[in-house]
């Protein structure tokens, strides 16, 4: 232990050592280093190795196979390639990651460069594929289209194709099969004998030459076996018999006593009564032995004896779920139910002895006492039963309700009179009293049935309608706000959706003054300062789709006393009063409106507008007079103005008021009016005139481009016209308007290449959707619907497009979607005339003379004053005092159907 210890020891040792190799020792490899030598034909240890793998041999040569690299390029994956990586066995690291992420980056990069014009060619390669190789349909659908010119005659006329099948296969030959009779089976049944052949003899009878076919086993075993004679074929048959004759009787039999059976239907109700299918049939099984165990278990359980008679019933022993149920009352005395289940289930007579005997054992059961009523056919024996009941149970509102309705009005108020000595807390018994009464003992009864019943309003709101109903109508708002009170210190939640649905009853019922005063009184309760006026429009709106119109008349009006000032108010309740009012009402209110909101013009104007619709000129220029005082210099009330005077042949005082209008309130439009006056009365010079000094001032509005260029048009001057078009393209090239002028008139004079590219340099400089449209109908028949899918997907709810696909339904004779189409279209713009013409021309040609009218009530409604087609004829020189209506009749009647 003293010895020094050496300095080597506990250090690890050099690199390359090997112990023993300076002095010429070895190393040695031992049998556990390398496992137990084994012969390569020796089997594995796997004893269910598959085959391939069964000995040591097969095993290293797998193991060999896997080392080595597969480059088939079938094997290809997503990161590594076709070929396989030379690193693919090494590891992934974070900078592998990050290299190969810059590489994904770079590639996109790359691909997105390249991809505008990749789709771009792609989509000329799809476009220019369909137009080499159409489909069957679009090559076919112009002569199917010809169809619709082919008369009746001509198709009647086209022959028949024949039948161009063998004999054979027309008329097929059926394998006939002739049933061997009972007797047959009997008579070998009795011999005892099995026979696989027939008798030589009988193969005279050619009929039955498909049975010397030898086949063993033909006959069942069981049925011909040698000796028993146990089988009687007749018993069988008569069998048979025995038992339809019992599912017929169990269809017959039924709960009222019918005992007719529906020729055509038993077999029906056979099927809906029997189970068919063999899980059925176990299923009723178990479910028979489960209610068997309940019944047994707990007899006095009432639900157990229902569920078995129903049950018996549903599989069709109606007799057997009779004797369950009963034997259900005599275990279940005191149930309600179980009693009413055997009333139902028994027929006629007999249920009323269940019900007698029911009553025995519950006499206060409302329900068996009404059960035992509906079962009396005479109405004498029904009250003098229902009067029984209400002898051992007065305090019940039902029979009592059942009592009354089955008596005369007299014998009914003295019945309820004594029914709400009974049940005082009855409100319908009460309010049922006080209508019977007359209205002083009306009044003494409501005033009683506030006193039973303080929390209850249709007590307060029926008191309000009698009073009404009398002439007292000072006497309602008194009772409706007493019985706000009332309630409230009764601590009753006034609850204001429920009273304005009472007041839309009073309304409907024509309780006008009850109705208004329910809704003067709840319209506040439980609203928020600030969101008064939009809960009440909304109220009021609700009230209108409810057809309650006087109600919403009361919110408008309680409405105008809280904001006096507000013009939007003002305007809800002119257009309510225009749609479900009188022209006086509508008057009426406009005169206060203006008084309150003299800045509103559109109020001046509909105001105005109603007198002159009346035939009340010097009115309607009296309100535009005071309308200019309240608003000098007004664009809107000087059209008016013009308009009043224009309509009704007053030119000159026309033309003096757009002078005045030119030089104190020169705006566009006034001189877009001016210019059309003079068109229209045939001053061409003038409006000529009139046009160039407007373009001075106004060279941006293209209204002016376009009379402009339409003058010059009429007087058969193209060159100028169309020099006045390019001239106004220029100051407006986003009018839509002016480039379909343009368009238009070089498709009038013969240019339809020059017509076609302008339209498409339109299109391109104003994405619309009205030339979308137009470029729907300028595709070749095939590619329209393609290209209304595209117009579809730029402008998906723009009217324009609606209306071009509701043509392109119609010109395949689709009549229903069309139809659909056209109804969308002047629901989303009903402010576009072509829709209403062109949906006016489709029921002409394909609607009833209702759907015809409808169409045309609607536009005049919707007063339509745009679209191409409209304007062209509603602006027209010659249809300028004409009505919308006429307007419609005359645009559709120009429309042709060329699309």
């Amino acid at each position: 232990m003293g010895k020094k210890k050496k300095p080597f020891l506990g250090m690890p040792a050099p690199l390359g050592y090997v112990p023993g190799l300076g002095r010429g020792a070895t190393g040695f490899t031992t049998r556990s280093d390398i496992g137990p030598a084994r012969d390569a034909n020796d089997p594995v240890d796997d004893r269910h190795a598959p085959p391939g793998k069964r000995t040591v041999g097969d095993q290293m040569k797998k193991n060999q196979d896997d080392d080595d690299e597969d480059l088939n390029d079938t094997n290809y994956d997503e990161f590594n390639g076709y070929a396989g990586s030379l690193f693919s066995s090494g590891p992934y690291e974070k900078d592998d990651e990050e290299a190969d992420a810059i590489y994904a980056a770079l590639d996109k990069r790359m691909d997105e460069r390249r991809k505008e014009r990749r789709e771009l060619r792609e989509k000329e390669e799809i476009e220019k594929y369909r137009m080499e190789r159409p489909k069957i349909q679009q090559q076919f659908s112009d002569l199917k289209r010809k169809l619709a010119e082919v008369s009746e005659e001509e198709w009647l006329s086209i022959p028949e194709v024949g039948d161009a099948r063998n004999k054979r296969q027309r008329n097929p030959r059926y394998e006939k099969l002739t049933p061997v009779p009972d007797s047959f089976f009997s008579k070998h049944l009795q011999t005892g004998e099995n026979h696989t052949t027939v008798d030589p003899l009988l193969m005279q009878f050619e009929n039955l030459g498909g049975l010397n076919t030898p086949y063993p086993g033909s006959m069942t075993p069981g049925l011909m076996t040698p000796g028993t004679g146990e089988l009687d074929m007749r018993k069988i048959g008569q069998a048979r018999n025995t038992l339809m004759d019992m599912r017929l009787s169990q269809v017959s039999d039924s709960v009222s006593g019918q005992t007719v059976v529906d020729p055509k239907g038993y077999l029906t109700d056979l099927n809906s009564m029997i189970p068919t299918h063999g899980g059925d049939i176990s299923d009723i099984k178990k479910a028979r032995l489960l209610l068997k165990s309940v019944r047994e278990t707990n007899p006095h359980h009432p639900p157990a004896w229902i569920a078995s008679a129903r049950l018996e019933e549903v599989t069709g022993k109606l007799q057997v779920a009779r004797n369950l149920i009963m034997k259900g009352t005599e275990m279940c005395p005191k149930s309600e139910d179980v009693w009413l289940e055997a009333a139902r289930l028994q027929p006629g007579d007999t249920a009323k002895a269940v019900v007698a005997q029911a009553v025995r054992h519950l006499p206060q059961s409302v329900r068996i006492y009404i059960r035992a009523a509906e079962l009396e056919t005479d109405v004498r024996a029904k009250k003098r039963v229902l009067r029984k009941a209400l002898e051992n149970v007065s305090k019940s509102v039902r029979l009592w309700k059942t009592a009354v309705e089955l008596e005369e009005p007299e014998d009914a108020r003295i019945m309820l009179s004594r029914a709400v000595e009974c049940c005082p807390t009855s409100v319908e018994l009460w309010l049922a009293l006080a209508r019977l009464e007359t209205y002083e003992n009306a009044r003494r009864v409501l005033n009683k049935a506030r006193e039973n019943i303080p929390t209850d309003r249709h007590i307060w709101i029926t008191a309000a309608k009698l009073e009404e109903a009398n002439g007292n109508t000072q006497m309602v708002d008194k009772i409706i706000d007493r019985a706000i009170t009332s309630l409230h210190a009764n601590g009753v939640e006034i609850n204001r959706e429920q009273w304005i649905q009472d007041a839309e009853e009073c309304d409907k019922a024509g309780s006008v003054a009850t109705c208004q005063a329910v809704i003067r009184a709840v319209i506040g309760i439980g609203i928020e300062e600030e969101d008064r006026k939009h809960t009440w429009m909304e109220d009021a709106e609700s009230c209108v789709a409810h057809g309650a119109l006087e109600c919403a008349r009361a919110i408008y009006a309680h409405a105008l006393q809280v904001f006096p000032s507000k013009k939007s108010v003002w305007l809800r309740a002119a257009y309510f009063e225009k749609n479900h009012g009188t022209r006086e009402s509508l008057e009426a209110l406009l005169q206060r409106a203006v008084a309150h909101c003299p800045k509103a013009e559109v109020l001046w104007l509909m105001g105005a507008k109603s007198k002159w619709l009346a035939e009340d000129v010097p009115a309607a220029r009296s309100i535009l007079a005071l309308a200019f005082q309240a608003n000098p210099n007004s664009e809107e009330i000087w059209l008016a103005a013009v308009k009043l005077e224009s309509e009704n042949n007053e030119y000159e005082r026309a033309r003096r008021l757009l002078a005045k209008a030119r030089s104190s309130a020169p705006t566009a439009r006034v001189f877009m009016k001016s210019v059309k006056l003079e068109w229209v009365l045939g001053n061409i010079e003038a409006a000529q005139e009139l046009c160039t000094e407007a373009l001075k001032h106004y060279e941006d509005f293209p209204k002016l481009w376009m009379m402009r260029g339409q003058i010059e048009e009429q007087c058969e001057n193209m060159d100028k016209a169309r020099e006045a078009y390019n001239q106004g393209l220029k100051k407006c090239p986003h009018s839509v308007a002016l480039w379909l002028l343009l368009s238009h008139l070089e498709e009038r004079v013969g240019q339809l290449t020059r017509a076609r590219a302008i339209l498409e340099k339109a299109r391109l400089k104003n994405p619309q959707s009205i030339l979308w449209a137009e470029a729907v109908f300028l595709e070749a028949r095939p590619q329209r619907k393609t290209k209304s899918v595209d117009a579809l997907k730029k402008c998906e709810h723009d009217p324009h497009v609606l209306l071009a696909v509701a043509k392109l339904f119609w010109s395949e004779r689709k009549i229903t979607k069309a139809r659909e189409w056209f109804l969308r279209t002047v629901k989303i713009e009903p402010d576009l005339g072509d829709a209403w013409a062109l949906f006016y021309k489709f029921e002409l040609q394909h609607g009833t003379e209702e759907q015809q009218e409808e169409v045309r009530k609607r536009c005049e409604n919707a007063e339509p004053r745009h679209g191409e087609l409209w304007c062209a004829e509603s602006k027209h020189v010659l249809n300028w005092q004409k009505k919308t209506g006429e307007i419609l009749a005359l645009v559709a009647s120009k429309i042709k159907n060329t699309f």
